[in-house]
């Protein structure tokens, strides 16, 4: 029997090679620390770029990647992704009369701290694309690759959401709220507000930008604690008296810190592409460095967590600020991050080789004449696989 190839994919993969140069490729924009909207825009990435396409063959994973390999061969297949919180899940879907018999596979990522997939020309794989998935002919051959610069990122076959981890901030926020609110007995709410927001086990897709930006909308001290911050949500009633619209409108206006959990990561998803990187001059890099109002703006303030981690605020850090240690303010007028906050406060190598950045573009239209294009790599030095630094519960 057969395998049935879509007409488009089959006018898709008959583009010359010409019109995929390696030199100008793009993709979502993960060379900010992925957090929730980086997975969220990740997933929306491969089903925009893996649209129409066929896949055929092994998947192919590089020799120095610590992670496990990928039991799945098919002749013809396609791929799509979904996200949730802080994971990835990427689903390999044989088509009809595909060879040899297989069934569906699904693997979960996590991206670690430089995690994102790119789609590129099969003959130019960018350095540190530790799995590729390869289209199948007729015509030019592209990889989809999981790059991973400094290889913190994992992935799980199988499919699984990884246990333990809470309702994603992004899609499920009623069960997101619920879960916070009947745990508050927690341990992990002893602890002040700014270190309890990474604990996965609760906030799963919140992370270092996430919560300066949080906070600081609410003027909550980074340091206060966590139960004394969310108890009082447990109290907020709106009057039996407001119609539905004016109960829409007055969150909508005074919203909560688990609501603002919620909107804040919808608002960096709406940016679409947009994302902070190292030059100040992209013009992503500019609308990102726009939106934000407190991770690593020039006047506010910062102290490390218990983590090492750098949390960024205004005026009071609070009750439980660590001890001995004087907040620093930023002064520098600069437009651009400090290298240490792009990489969320972890050690840095020795030696750190120039890097270049490509901005999210939208994917060019899957005509006869045109095909989608993946990113240039970061040049980042990797550094040994260890767990992520300062998320407590998971990465």
């Amino acid at each position: 029997m057969g395998v049935t190839i879509p007409t488009s994919q089959g006018a898709h993969l008959a583009q010359p090679a010409v019109l995929l140069p390696p030199q100008d490729t793009v993709a979502h924009p993960s060379y900010r620390m992925p957090e929730g909207p980086e997975l969220h825009l990740a997933s929306h990435f491969v089903n925009e770029a893996c649209r129409g396409l066929v896949f055929g063959g092994c998947v192919e994973k590089s020799s120095i990647s610590r992670n496990p390999e990928v039991p799945f061969e098919s002749s013809a297949y396609c791929i799509s992704a979904s996200a949730r919180g802080k994971e990835l899940r990427l689903s390999l879907s044989p088509l009809p009369g595909a060879q040899p018999p297989q069934e569906p596979l699904a693997l979960v990522f996590r991206f670690g701290m430089s995690g994102s997939f790119q789609l590129v020309p099969g003959d130019a794989l960018p350095p540190h694309a530790h799995l590729r998935f390869y289209t199948a002919p007729p015509g030019p051959r592209l990889a989809l690759c999981f790059v991973d610069i400094r290889r913190f990122g994992h992935w799980d076959i199988g499919g699984k959401w990884q246990p333990g981890r809470g309702p994603c901030v992004l899609l499920e926020y009623e069960q997101f709220r619920e879960n916070v609110l009947r745990n508050l007995a927690d341990k992990a709410f002893d602890r002040p507000i700014c270190e309890a927001l990474l604990d996965q086990r609760f906030f799963n897709g919140i992370g270092n930008y996430l919560r300066a930006e949080i906070l600081f909308r609410l003027r909550i001290p980074p340091f206060e604690k966590a139960r004394t911050v969310l108890e009082a949500l447990q109290r907020r009633r709106l009057s039996p008296e407001l119609t539905l619209s004016q109960k829409i409108k007055a969150k909508l206006q005074n919203p909560d810190l688990l609501e603002l959990c919620h909107s804040v990561p919808k608002e960096v998803v709406q940016l679409g592409g947009k994302g902070y990187g190292p030059e100040s001059g992209e013009e992503d890099f500019a609308a990102f460095r726009a939106w934000l109002r407190c991770y690593g703006v020039p006047g506010m303030s910062s102290l490390r967590d218990r983590h090492g981690r750098t949390i960024w605020f205004q005026g009071d850090p609070g009750p439980l600020a660590p001890k001995g240690r004087k907040s620093r303010k930023k002064k520098s007028k600069a437009t651009r991050l400090s290298p240490e906050d792009r990489v969320e406060n972890l050690p840095p190598p020795n030696k750190a080789p120039s890097r270049t950045r490509r901005a999210w573009r939208d994917l060019p239209e899957k005509t006869a004449t045109q095909q989608p294009q993946g990113t240039i790599v970061h040049q980042d030095p990797e550094v040994p696989t260890v767990p992520e630094k300062g998320e407590t519960g998971h990465p």
